[in-house]
This record gives C-alpha cells, structure tokens and sequence, in this order.
C-alpha cells in the first residue's frame, strides 16, 4: 500500500458559511490557516485542516458599521469566541470511497474546545501531484455552545430567530509533499 501525503495549500483553498434565520440568511468567508491530506493506494484515507475563526468575513453587508457590529458578534462568546479559540479544527477520521470522485467523509470537528462527529459527502479529484476536494458540511451550532436566539433554549424569539443548522462549504487544494 503506497501512502502518499498532500500539504493543503491555503491560498488556494476556501471555505464559504453560510448562517440562515427565519427573516433569511447571511453569509461570508473563514480562511484555513493549514491542512494535510493522505492518500493510501490513490483514495483518500485520512488528513486534517485548521480554521481560522478570527478571519470570518461576512459578505452580504455592505454597510461598514453593520457588518463591523455583526462580525464583533460572530467574533464573541454567543458564538466562535474567537479570543479563547482563534482556530476550530476538522480531523478525518473515515474515508467511504463511493465511486470515481465521490466519497463519504466522517470526521471530528473542534470548535470552541467542543468536539463532534460529522458527516458529508465530498468530491474528491486526484492527480499525481495535487488534491482538490470539497463538500458541504451541516454543522448544528448549539452542539458548540452557540445557543444565542435558538428556538430550542428561547422561547417567544418570532422573526428573531435563529436556525441551529448553518452550512460550511469547503474546498480544499492540497499538492504532494516530498
């Protein structure tokens, strides 16, 4: 069995979240600071990557001192706590090969010191010397200790409500190391 390793490229890569409310939806950019992904026999089989929580970019609101506010609010304790926790992290931990360039990927994500299993499906492309992979990853916030403006520990929130689910799409370029 041949191992190769693949450093994730982190310039090339991106994630894009998108956080959705009862009134409609916001979205943005978080950076990845650095990842590795390892191929046993040509198929993905393990590999990991670090998110830098302090980079959140919301891109739907244009005003400044809107978006500085918003943002100063994703940054703090109801949500990413980016101070105490400036990185989250996705560790794969199971990699189901489906067919050609699709695959199921299971893994461990850590957001605010707070880790839980999550699965997606991916598309995964290989060649000799580069990787590029990306899914969307269905993340429910409250199991990370952001409960602000849930329905399930707020009551009477009408249009003010926050859905618990909000969606990370990832995509990864990652080239052979030597």
């Amino acid at each position: 069995m041949e191992t190769k390793k693949f450093k994730v490229i982190t310039t090339q890569s991106s994630i894009g979240w998108t956080g959705k409310k009862v009134t409609g939806a916001h979205h943005g950019t978080i950076s990845i600071n650095d990842g590795t992904l390892i191929l046993d026999d040509n198929k993905l089989s393990g590999g990991s990557f670090v998110i830098d929580t302090t980079s959140i970019k919301i891109l739907d609101i244009t005003d400044p001192d809107t978006n500085a506010q918003f943002a100063g609010h994703l940054f703090s304790e109801d949500f990413f706590a980016t101070e105490s926790f400036p990185e989250a992290l996705f560790t794969l931990t199971n990699s189901e090969y489906i067919s050609s360039l699709n695959y199921v990927l299971t893994g461990n994500l850590t957001i605010k010191g707070i880790t839980h299993s999550v699965e997606f499906p991916a598309t995964v492309l290989v060649t000799a010397d580069e990787i590029n992979a990306s899914g969307k990853i269905i993340i429910d916030r409250t199991k990370y200790n952001m409960k602000f403006r849930s329905g399930n520990f707020f009551t009477n929130l009408g249009d003010t409500l926050i859905y618990n689910e909000f969606d990370l799409d990832v995509k990864l370029t990652a080239s052979a190391t030597l």
